[in-house]
């Protein structure tokens, strides 16, 4: 089990990099993290929802992702609470006390979920969430030390040196968890004893000076650290949300004279923000989550992500002033994209007359395409193919709209239902067929997201906007390729930085130290 210090320490990297070692080296291997709290969320085959990062994970493991693999999602929806995501599918929305009245059925299907996995796999590789040490929540919490209690796992603690403190971190968790668990039956044994190892994470100085603090750490806790790891900078892994995206990705200055600028809002409760990660493999690329006046009015492109709240990151945009900013550039001819929330938005109007996400029951859009939104309970969760059969405002490389466009690969995750001009798409579910998205001048929206991970699609978006500057358009790049160097880099970067022969003698596989040397070499 991976463990961290804190938000951020780098779990879900750790995870998805042992992941692919394990894969690599033959071993039937598995991720599963009991709860998530995010906003970036992914569908399995069967249409259900997990945490995104969990998804990765599965995917670094050669494997598709499972519901099994996450049972609980919380998203937070504002002042409502959480939305809570049990076993893939919607269970209510509520506030912490409320969620606290159910955990006992909550870590019922937690268990449930672990043990069906274990079935299934050789090795499952388990992520916390933020800190095993928040003592307030011992009796309480489901994914940490109760999870290594029931699974019997060995936990690797990981800490982010360059937050500052780590050192004082990893000795002060191990301090707190060394105090009787209430409900523990083993009353030899400690939550502390469960760790058995510290991997220090986002390491920038020189480990001739950082040695003396590796000995002291150990002699003070008498847990070995089993590896030290360098700052990589963004290197291509999915996050689990927002708190982790990157704030900005310049172009590569040896690819053109003038880059392409495409901004993302950065809304209040923005969502899958996974669905942009394409954009950072284009070298001429200048790539920005903001909600400045001047990156919006100096944009190539404009995207209005998803957004768990709707209503209240419209109110946001428009009490801001960037509601009429955005307007006023899109006046000039920039184009603008709405995904999800972001289509929602784009409207002339969104009902909620049940008050579902907020508590207007009608509120205006912003006008720029003739659709209107109702909310409503239900939740649409499911993978989707879909062709474009509306118009664009870029035009389709010669010849290429039969195959570029026509075999679109994306996924649903929204409540509501949109009317109007509808008909961008026509999108294929397990239920049948149906029109999606609207298309308006310069404007366009869609519940589709994952779109930008379509090449053909987004290289023709860009190469219609490189056209228009004066630019050389390029060629096609293919993400699905990157993002699978981007995992094997990683997974070499961690066999080489920390002992991954400790943990194979941990969980009794030693037989694969020898398959594991081979690999590495």
């Amino acid at each position: 089990m991976i463990q961290g210090t804190g938000s951020g320490a780098g779990k879900s990297a750790v995870v998805a990099g042992l992941c692919r070692i394990f894969r690599d080296m033959g071993i039937k291997v598995a991720p599963f993290k009991s709860q998530n709290m995010a906003l970036n969320s992914y569908i399995t085959l069967d249409g259900g929802e997990i945490g995104r990062a969990t998804a990765f994970q599965a995917e670094a493991a050669g494997i598709e992702p499972e519901t099994d693999m996450n049972p609980v999602l919380l998203k937070a929806t504002g002042e409502s609470g959480c939305q809570v995501i049990l076993n893939g599918r919607v269970y209510d929305t509520m506030k912490a006390h409320e969620y606290y009245a159910i955990k006992k059925m909550v870590w019922q299907e937690i268990t449930a979920a672990y043990d069906r996995l274990s079935e299934k796999y050789d090795l499952i590789i388990i992520e916390g969430a933020g800190s095993p040490a928040e003592i307030n929540l011992r009796n309480e919490e489901v994914v940490n030390m109760k999870v290594a209690r029931y699974a019997d796992a060995a936990v690797i603690l990981v800490g982010d040196i360059d937050r500052g403190g780590v050192f004082a971190q990893f000795y002060g968790t191990v301090e707190l968890l060394k105090d009787p668990i209430d409900g523990f039956s083993d009353s030899d044994k400690t939550d502390s004893d469960y760790i058995k190892a510290f991997i220090i994470n986002k390491f920038r100085g020189d480990m001739e000076i950082l040695r003396p603090g590796l000995r002291m750490i150990e002699d003070k806790t008498n847990i070995p650290v089993i590896g030290t790891l360098y700052w990589q900078g963004n290197i291509g892994l999915d996050e689990e949300d927002g708190l982790s995206i990157e704030e900005f990705k310049k172009a590569d200055p040896s690819e053109c004279f003038e880059p392409l600028k495409v901004v993302v809002l950065r809304l209040k409760y923005i969502a899958n923000f996974t669905d942009f990660a394409p954009f950072m493999y284009e070298k001429d690329i200048e790539f920005k989550y903001s909600m400045r006046e001047e990156d919006i009015i100096n944009a190539d492109l404009i995207i209005i992500p998803g957004s768990k709240n709707t209503v209240a990151d419209l109110m946001l945009l428009r009490q801001s002033g960037m509601e009429q900013c955005i307007k006023k550039t899109v006046a000039k001819g920039t184009p603008l994209i709405g995904i999800c929330g972001g289509y929602q938005m784009l409207g002339q109007k969104i009902l909620d007359p049940e008050n579902v996400e907020s508590n207007f029951q009608e509120i205006e859009g912003m006008g720029l395409l003739d659709t209107i939104t109702t909310m409503d309970s239900k939740k649409t969760t499911c993978r989707v193919t879909a062709k474009v059969t509306g118009p664009m405002w870029f035009k389709a490389v010669p010849g290429g709209c039969g195959c570029r466009w026509n075999q679109l690969k994306g996924y649903e995750i929204h409540m509501g239902q949109t009317t109007g001009d509808l008909g961008l798409f026509e999108i294929e579910r397990s239920s049948g067929s149906l029109a999606d998205g609207s298309a308006k001048g310069n404007v366009w929206g869609t519940y589709l997201h994952g779109i930008f991970d379509n090449d053909g699609l987004r290289t023709d978006m860009l190469n219609s906007l490189r056209k228009q500057k004066g630019l050389v358009e390029r060629s096609t790049v293919n993400y699905k390729a990157i993002r699978e160097s981007s995992i094997d880099h990683w997974a070499k970067i961690l066999g080489e930085s920390v002992d991954i022969c400790f943990m194979l003698r941990q969980v009794g596989m030693e037989s694969c130290m020898n398959r594991f040397q081979e690999e590495l070499a």
